[in-house]
């Protein structure tokens, strides 16, 4: 689905037939008939078709098989492909629903289950809480003044204040519903009374703390159904995103914890191990890889990932042995490198320099010819006078448009090299499969900084001079 599921949960509590083992979910629809309706499912905070029904001439549809669907929540897509209503699956799969396509939000009605009124009823609940929200929006986009502003801001946080209480009540009530299990994993802690430190003065961190070390309290993970909800994975996102620490060591220390917890139930330490891994794989901040590299190495090296074939878990290994030797902080792999007459070697440890600016590239690159002259212009500019060397190195085109691109650009600057034999296994080893992949290394040869743009390269080296400056 293209469209993004609202917040509203129209949901579906069942008690059913003793004799249904499997799953039987009749529909019947005023505004469609003659038409196929879909039934789907969330997994994280994605949607897929489950299944189909066709609509009679009446506008009814069943949803019927042998087996039960997974707990979770679950929607009810029209013909039109936009319009839908949701359900929540649970133990029990024998009821009927009716839904009116004038009104998808009020005009459903459950039939065959007790809870479907106490769920009616939330779902009401939330109707009336959009329409004061609406108010509120139309009021602050008409305030004068910030007192105005003040005030819609307080109304939120009254309405804000009901929902929670909505929804502890309702744990309260019914604490072996699924719906009672959702709205635990989205309560945030509460915690106790900030205490008095030594000095007299209040824990000003105390409530950070406590938050983060009860963040998950209210997931269940010995149970799957969460999996079938935006929830869980909207609070893994919230955890790591503003409770653990940016730098790789603490968020693998994290992600081993919840993982730990997450093992009580195959399915849930699936997802999590999935969503840390392919987070940290594709993390647009540099040094993520390093995390990617920790999980592969706990987790994929001694098999846990069940899910997976033998090939497709070595691709996965692979990945990450060609990634753990390019992390940040860890020694750069030597080259020994000719230069473009190939007559004199050039080593990367034989390159005296405060810092060691490596840039992988091509001269039929189109970003290669945008970027290299830029690069240069800023090495020129202020890079040079930082302490900055470049090792230029070049990974495609021909010897003369290699040569021809560093006379008709002036880089004879820079240190420009080349692998003709292929030798040093560059690629892999710095994992360039495109071009330009630069790295910067300071006087050891300790990789600093990888995969930059001139801009951010120039940022980070000024961050550089000052801690210099300072003496850190």
């Amino acid at each position: 689905m293209h469209r993004v599921l609202p917040a509203l949960l129209l949901a579906l509590g069942t008690t059913g037939s003793a004799q249904v083992q499997g799953h039987h979910i009749a529909v019947q629809i005023t505004g469609w008939k003659n038409a196929r309706i879909w039934l789907g499912n969330y997994y994280g905070r994605q949607t897929y078709i489950t299944d189909s029904a066709e609509l009679g001439g009446t506008g009814r549809a069943v949803f019927s098989g042998k087996q039960k669907y997974p707990s979770g929540i679950y929607f009810v897509l029209m013909p039109d492909r936009h319009q839908f209503f949701q359900i929540l699956l649970g133990r029990h799969q024998d009821f009927s629903v009716e839904a009116d396509t004038s009104d998808l939000a009020g005009k459903v009605v459950y039939q065959g289950d007790p809870d479907n009124d106490l769920f009616s009823g939330y779902n009401h609940f939330l109707q009336k809480i959009d329409d004061r929200q609406r108010q509120l929006s139309i009021q602050l986009n008409q305030s004068r003044s910030p007192a105005d502003s003040a005030r819609v801001a307080q109304q939120r946080k009254v309405i804000g204040q009901e929902i929670y209480q909505y929804r502890k009540s309702f744990i309260a009530a019914h604490p072996s519903s699924l719906l009672a299990e959702i709205f635990r994993a989205m309560l945030d802690p509460e915690p106790p009374s900030v205490p008095t430190l030594a000095d007299g003065r209040k824990d000003s961190l105390y409530a950070f703390r406590y938050a983060k070390d009860h963040f998950f309290d209210g997931v269940n993970f010995s149970d799957s159904a969460l999996l079938r909800t935006p929830i869980y994975e909207s609070r893994l996102q919230t955890y790591f995103d503003h409770f653990v620490t940016p730098f790789p060591d603490s968020i693998n220390e994290e992600a081993d914890r919840l993982l730990s917890r997450a093992r009580a139930n195959r399915e849930m330490f699936k997802f999590t191990l999935w969503w840390l891994t392919y987070n940290y794989e594709t993390s647009r901040y540099m040094g993520m890889d390093a995390v990617f590299v920790h999980l592969v190495e706990r987790y994929y090296v001694p098999g846990d990932a069940y899910w997976l074939t033998k090939d497709q878990n070595d691709k996965i290994i692979q990945r990450a042995y060609t990634l753990a030797a390019n992390l940040i902080g860890e020694k750069a792999p030597e080259l020994d490198l000719l230069d473009s007459s190939l007559r004199e070697h050039i080593s990367l440890y034989g390159i005296e320099a405060r810092y060691t600016l490596v840039v992988f590239w091509d001269p039929t690159c189109g970003h290669c010819q945008v970027e290299i002259p830029e690069m240069d212009s800023a090495y020129r500019k202020s890079w040079k006078k930082m302490g900055v060397k470049v090792l230029a190195i070049r990974t495609g085109g021909t010897k003369e448009q290699w040569t021809d691109f560093i006379r008709d650009h002036g880089l004879g600057d820079w240190i420009n090299a080349w692998d003709p034999a292929n030798q040093t296994n560059y690629r892999r080893l710095y994992d360039v499969y495109m071009t330009p992949v630069v790295y910067l290394l300071d006087s050891d040869k300790k990789i600093l900084a990888k995969k930059l743009g001139v801009r951010e390269l120039s940022d980070f080296l000024d961050h550089l001079s000052k801690l210099r400056k300072q003496g850190t």
